[in-house]
């Protein structure tokens, strides 16, 4: 995928199931930034979204959950 190194810590985030505030918190990022970053995710992943691209994130290889 052509995702940035910060829309893929985004993403990870999101299949953790982290909110938007905790993903703020977590990275050291505003909330603005994390909503921009979380957009260009999914229309690169071309998903409507969260949880539609946690879920492609995981089947595509992108994120591999851990055991």
């Amino acid at each position: 995928s052509d995702l940035t190194a910060q829309e893929m810590a985004v993403l990870e985030c999101v299949v953790r199931g982290l909110s938007n505030k905790e993903i703020s918190d977590q990275l050291g990022i505003s909330l603005r930034t994390v909503k921009f970053h979380l957009t260009h995710v999914l229309a690169k992943l071309g998903v409507a979204d969260r949880t539609q691209a946690a879920v492609a994130a995981v089947q595509r290889g992108i994120i591999h959950l851990d055991d």
